[in-house]
């Protein structure tokens, strides 16, 4: 989602007494392959999790120009006790679930899905994507529960780029989307079940984002396009790169004023969250709080009680669920 002209948005700007937030760390994600074989960019990888909570990963998807034939997607896997949010920035995706759920997002869509005690899911270009080719670019968020909704039924939110609040920077060289939680007393359409802030922000060679931030969240920036600076301290930061912020009340970026010739703007994810602070247990499409949660939700899973596959798909429920997003 973009504007003609940004000024015509609502600006915002952290206030002079705002306490900025330092950069603790700049990191580089890896890239690897996930689901059938789209190129992913782990952007948490080698991060400390305290860092991180209440997210516990993110994988860029693509930018990847697929030639006809090529798209990918991931096969059937089952979720419990984590939130995923697929954000496409450029392309289609399909999604279904074994409860019957699912539908097709593109430019500028969310899909929010809170797995909750367990489910089975699909995700994969349409068809006619497969046939044709083409450009396909994305995020995927995991966001942890806390223990008390680790269970709760599941739940998908379908959210449509035009629902997305757009604002803006105090000259207009800047337009952040915000998806979910809120900016400056401005809402996103996202419902979260912990309180995070989740912003696509695009800055415009030169421009620079001075945002307020809630002091009871993280503050992370991960480079989707493009290269620039974070924090007072003006720390390079470039495509792939994921800035970990201290404590404070504000969070600095700014655009470098020459940017690749293939990329006019660097293109942002800003995010922050209220850590849950509990045990975690993580191990493949599974987040719990202990070990022997962990085993349950396996055994769940190998005895059908996530749901099953429809027929029509062939696999059978037992197939291992490990990889995939």
């Amino acid at each position: 989602m973009t504007v003609e002209n940004p000024l015509t948005l609502p600006p915002v700007a952290a206030p002079a007494e705002a306490r900025q937030r330092q950069v603790l760390a700049v990191t580089t994600a890896p890239s690897g392959f996930e689901g059938e074989g789209f190129p992913v960019r782990r952007a948490f990888a080698g991060i400390d999790y305290k860092h991180l909570d209440p997210f516990i990963m993110m994988d860029q998807m693509g930018e990847v120009e697929y030639a006809p034939g090529e798209p990918k997607g991931t096969p059937w896997h089952p979720h419990r006790g984590f939130e995923t949010v697929t954000y496409i920035i450029d392309g289609i995706f399909d999604h279904q679930d074994s409860n019957g759920g699912g539908g097709t997002i593109t430019n500028g869509d969310t899909q929010w899905m809170t797995a909750g005690a367990g489910l089975l899911h699909i995700e994969a270009p349409p068809e006619h994507l497969v046939v044709s080719g083409g450009l396909f670019h994305g995020i995927q968020l995991w966001v942890n529960l806390p223990k008390k909704d680790k269970l709760m039924p599941p739940r998908y939110q379908d959210i449509r780029g035009g629902q997305v609040r757009l604002l803006t920077s105090p000259d207009g060289g800047a337009l952040l989307r915000v998806i979910a939680g809120e900016l400056d007393g401005h809402d996103g359409p996202g419902i979260t079940h912990t309180p995070i802030t989740m912003v696509h922000a695009t800055l415009a060679p030169g421009a620079e984002i001075n945002l307020p931030w809630r002091e009871d969240f993280n503050g992370l920036a991960y480079v989707l396009a493009g290269r620039g600076t974070v924090g007072a301290e003006h720390r390079p930061i470039h495509l792939g790169q994921t800035a970990v912020f201290g404590p404070g009340s504000a969070l600095t970026v700014r655009a470098d004023e020459k940017q690749d010739s293939h990329t006019p703007d660097l293109e942002v994810v800003l995010l922050g969250g209220r850590p849950i602070r509990e045990p975690m247990a993580h191990y493949g499409p599974f987040v719990m709080n202990t070990r022997a949660e962990l085993q349950q939700a396996f055994e769940d899973f190998q005895k059908g009680r996530l749901g099953t596959i429809p027929a029509v798909h062939g696999m059978s429920e037992g197939e291992n669920p490990e990889g995939g997003i």
